[in-house]
């Protein structure tokens, strides 16, 4: 006969308690899940990592990692009856025909937009660390100290020299390329070489110091350029620049979980990996007066369990992480657990990613490069550093790269040798730019549940009230004012901006009135 625990007037089916009990629970296998079973396993504690969505194993689950576009049905593109059913997935960065089977679908994972916001998921082993920017730029002592020195939101109970190991300790295991440029507002770290900038590059980073005092360096990002012994430990290679990371690549040349940490946690013997398990919420133990494990329905069946253990780890993202916090709800946390004070959902804080802009740069016409250069290049935040100087709060990374464009085509009939050799000749040097801007935390921003409204597994749907103020408007205009003037004064023609105004959810969650971040550990 099953064992039957009761909590808080309610019948929870353990299915054997001493089968289903564990040293350490981690729910959620993207970056930050996969990074806690890694660390658990590798000091011996037997760990049952939870993720939602399917199994993807490194290489047997990558389907196009090795296709050319035009062996795909529509050579890459998203058809018009794909994106009128997935009009919100559909605008994901780096969503097409050979990625789209590693982002849900809009149909199957509903939530409630009471401001609009894309909130992009993907719901697989590895989650979104197969669809990451790959971006490992490090926060500075200028960000942590930010809030205390301007009078806004609350002070960050650490600072630069608290993380600096912890950074060093995480880049040397996935591997990050960068330079090491000694800049104040975006310090060094343990880097593999840099990946070489083109000439329009090498151009822009001269005339933008020479001119604004402004740094131009190649982005730290988690790519492989020169493998060490820990690398070839995981079983991973050198990036071959093919830039189709977004697929799974079959080198481990980029970091993810799938390619990485969850194959070395499972190395340990110490892992038990659950797909298709849904988190419904953390079980709370009125008698113990703490968290003892969590309700799990699966994805498949239906079908409802609860495992145990004395340590749980939350890396279900920030958003999804908050969903089943406020679930989690008892006699002693009516309001979910730890909600005391109410804030939990508020304060969410989101990047920025309004404003863009492109530019054509004439000459340098007999250079050319030929490898499809997997990172970006950044100018590192040069906005309210060591006072406020801007009339907005918070400040703003720029990400850009050069290329080469394709020639505009001459030749009337669109056929034959002639227009074969047009093809085969680059047009002029082109260069863009994108913000990627702090928003400041506010209680308005924020997330809950709804009421009357649930998903396919009896779950509350998440609503979203998360939106723009002015201090975000302010921001965008002087990224826009700011970067024409840099492109202009490196002879840029042409200059096109935008301003999109979309609310993507590349959200990090601030250290505001609580600590809980990406991550949420909860220590019995």
């Amino acid at each position: 006969m099953n064992d039957v625990l009761v909590n808080d007037s309610k019948n929870i089916n353990t299915n054997g308690k001493a089968t289903h009990t564990y040293d350490a629970i981690v729910v959620g296998s993207g970056i930050s899940g996969g990074w806690a079973a890694k660390e658990l396993c590798d000091k011996g504690l037997k760990t049952l990592v939870l993720e939602r969505g399917r199994d993807v194993q490194h290489l047997k689950d990558y389907p196009t990692m090795n296709l050319r576009r035009w062996e795909l049905p529509h050579s890459g593109s998203i058809t018009l009856q794909q994106k009128v059913n997935n009009p919100l997935i559909s605008k994901a960065a780096g969503y097409d025909e050979a990625t789209q089977h590693f982002f849900v679908k809009d149909e199957e994972h509903p939530y409630i937009q009471e401001k609009p916001f894309d909130w992009i998921r993907g719901y697989q082993v590895g989650g979104k660390s197969l669809t990451w920017g790959r971006s490992c730029q490090r926060w500075s002592d200028w960000d942590f100290s930010a809030p205390l020195r301007y009078g806004y939101a609350v002070d960050w109970p650490v600072r630069y020299n608290d993380i600096a190991p912890w950074y060093s300790y995480v880049e040397q295991f996935i591997g990050v390329c960068g330079s090491r440029e000694n800049i104040e507002s975006m310090p060094d770290g343990e880097f593999l070489p840099p990946m070489e900038f083109n000439c329009v590059e090498e151009h822009f980073k001269k005339v933008i110091w020479d001119q604004y005092q402004r740094n131009y360096i190649p982005g730290r990002l988690a790519h492989i350029t020169e493998p060490k012994e820990i690398h070839g430990q995981q079983g991973r290679a050198q990036c071959q620049n093919r830039d189709l990371c977004m697929r799974g690549c079959p080198f481990g040349g980029y970091f993810s979980s799938n390619a990485s940490t969850l194959p070395w946690a499972n190395r340990t013997g110490n892992l038990t990996l659950r797909p298709h398990s849904v988190v419904h919420s953390v079980i709370y133990d009125e008698q113990k007066q703490k968290a003892t494990g969590v309700r799990v329905i699966d994805a498949l069946t239906k079908e409802t369990t609860e495992y145990f253990a004395d340590i749980i780890f939350i890396n279900a993202s920030a958003l999804n992480t908050n969903l089943i916090l406020l679930n989690s709800t008892s006699t002693r946390f009516p309001n979910g657990l730890g909600n005391d004070n109410g804030l939990m959902g508020k304060y969410i804080c989101f990047h920025n990613y309004r404003g863009s802009m492109n530019a054509t740069f004439e000459g340098m016409e007999d250079q050319y490069y030929k490898v499809r250069r997997a990172t970006e290049c950044v100018i590192p935040n040069f906005r309210n550093l060591k006072k406020l100087e801007a009339d907005f709060l918070g400040g703003y990374v720029i990400f850009s790269g050069g290329y080469r464009s394709n020639k505009i085509y001459s030749t009337a009939a669109g056929i034959g040798a002639a227009f074969k050799e047009e093809l085969s000749e680059p047009g002029a040097w082109g260069m863009y730019m994108y913000m990627q801007g702090e928003t400041i935390p506010k209680a308005s921003n924020h997330v809950r549940l709804s009421d009357t409204e649930k998903d396919r597994f009896g779950m509350p749907l998440l609503i979203t009230s998360v939106g723009y103020d002015e201090n975000d408007d302010k921001m965008v205009h002087d990224f826009l004012e700011q970067g024409q003037a840099m492109f202009k004064s490196a002879g840029g023609v042409n200059i096109q901006v935008n301003d999109s105004r979309s609310h993507r959810d590349w959200i990090f969650m601030r250290w505001v009135a609580y600590a809980w971040d990406m991550i949420l550990k909860l220590r019995c």
